[in-house]
């Protein structure tokens, strides 16, 4: 006879056991033991770390990866937008009952067990390396402008997997390397989207804007279709939830900051959106691999202003990559040290897990070359569509977890003044992410299941062995003999 899961017991409201938040130094394996430490991000910083996390470098393609829908991809920002609040808001409501580092492992794991917990670690591990390989298809389309490439389908894909494993290779030389790359990359991120958003309207020109709806099969289909790709650009928006144990005052802050810097991301995405539609004619942009560098072409003339742009673009994409496969490690690790993945995943060199680097980094490739030469087009958006399902994954079972705490009626998570607006909130983001799997279309859905159901024989055989040393006999205690009188 079988019991239900029991849910994990987690540390008082004030602490955290480290779970591979990348805050250690120094050689590890094993799965260690918890500490206590210092909590450094105020409101401020965490809502910087959403900001930043959420602008990745996939806006730098994303204007024309909806272009085909026409401006109802606009709507589809819109309506995502506030899914993507919903969801902010659910988080933090979800960080004030477990203010510890995890996000929506943590959720699901207290919420419904092992297995829940495991399938949210796992599809949140194949979104990040997933989304590594499709910035990487993302910047050799930047590359392309200095460096004409796409004559060569080997060219484009060796160009793809190189961008892909210096970033690994900064990684696995440590974390002082990932963060100087990192600093880099974030300044030159924000300028060329600062220069298209503020500059474009000065250029801004509404015949540009093509047809409404520029595709079959109703205004739905259209919107679901856009906003899925459009989600890609919203990855990042659990970062303070994630890095719960290391925001102060975590249960205030954490709700805040993924507030704030999911808006702050949303009115800059919209300006720069609109901005590359008016200023780049819509069939052009339909076929653009560098839409900010056509933008800025058009606005100022000649090659020079996009030559920049891809340059900062580039490296803008890089440190994106940089800062997802150390996020992309982060994750199997953390679950390792609960014993829910392979124990290897917590060998760390240099505060970097390198066992998950490499897995992650391999992956990404094989996924990458395989998606270059099954001849299918558009592999960004392809790739794009995958980690929108493999995003939805723990998104759903945070949403279920937060409607699973509401209606369980516990004094000690639910505040029952708010029970109607926050059980309508946890509905709203958990119909929103099924909107958004619906929205994905046959394909994404397709690898994206093959990619989750894989790890079900992971769990199986970490049960397992975590069933057997538990049923193994304890060493019999050696019997002293009692001393002669």
């Amino acid at each position: 006879m079988s019991t239900a899961p029991q849910a994990p017991t987690l540390p008082p409201a004030g602490t955290e056991t480290e779970t591979g938040t990348g805050t250690e130094t120094g050689t590890e394996t094993g799965s260690g033991t918890g500490r206590q430490h210092v909590r450094r991000f105020g409101l401020p910083v965490a809502s910087a770390l959403v900001l930043g996390n959420i602008i990745g470098g996939g806006i730098f393609l994303l204007p024309a990866s909806v272009a085909p829908y026409g401006t109802i991809s606009l709507v589809a920002f819109g309506i995502l937008t506030l899914g993507a609040l919903a969801l902010a808001l659910v988080f933090g409501r979800l960080a004030r009952r477990h203010p510890v580092t995890g996000g929506p492992y943590v959720y699901a794991r207290a919420a419904f067990g092992d297995f829940a917990g495991f399938l949210s670690a796992w599809s949140y591990w194949i979104t990040a390396w997933v989304s590594n390989a499709a910035l990487a298809v993302a910047a050799v389309g930047y590359l392309d402008v200095l460096v004409p490439l796409h004559d060569s389908k080997a060219a484009t894909l060796a160009a793809a997997l190189a961008v892909q494993w210096l970033p690994a290779a900064a990684n696995l030389a440590g974390t002082r390397y990932v963060g100087a790359v990192q600093v880099v990359a974030t300044v030159l991120k924000f300028v060329p989207l600062l220069l298209v958003a503020v500059g474009g309207f000065f250029f801004f020109d509404g015949a540009n804007l093509g047809p409404f709806q520029a595709t079959d099969g109703g205004a739905l289909g259209a919107v679901s279709a856009s906003a899925a790709i459009l989600l890609f650009s919203y990855l990042g928006v659990e970062s303070a939830a994630v890095s719960a144990g290391e925001v102060r005052d975590p249960r205030r802050n954490v709700g805040r900051a993924t507030v704030l810097g999911t808006l702050a991301a949303a009115a800059l995405y919209l300006l720069t959106m609109v901005s590359v539609f008016g200023t780049v004619p819509h069939d052009r942009l339909v076929d653009s691999s560098a839409p900010f560098a056509d933008s800025v072409n058009l606005m100022f003339g000649g090659t020079w202003g996009g030559a920049a742009v891809a340059c900062m673009a580039l490296v803008s994409m890089v440190g994106a990559l940089n800062g997802w496969t150390l996020l992309s490690a982060q994750t199997p690790y953390a679950a390792a040290r609960d014993g829910l993945f392979p124990q290897v995943f917590t060998v760390k060199r240099r505060g970097v897990p390198t066992v998950g680097v490499v897995v992650t980094v391999v992956l990404a490739s094989l996924l990458t070359v395989y998606n270059y030469t099954a001849g299918s087009g558009g592999v960004f958006e392809t790739l794009v569509l995958v980690t929108t399902f493999t995003a939805t994954v723990p998104y759903l079972l945070s949403a279920a977890a937060q409607i699973y705490f509401l209606l369980s009626g516990r004094a000690d998570r639910v505040q029952r003044s708010r029970l109607v607006r926050d059980t309508l909130l946890a509905l709203a983001a958990f119909g929103f992410s099924l909107w958004l799997v619906a929205g994905s279309g046959h394909a994404a859905v397709y690898q994206g299941v093959l990619f989750l159901f894989a790890g079900v024989l992971v769990y199986a055989w970490m049960a397992a062995r975590k069933r057997a040393a538990a049923d193994a006999p304890e060493p019999a205690e050696a019997v002293n003999p009692a001393p002669a009188a």
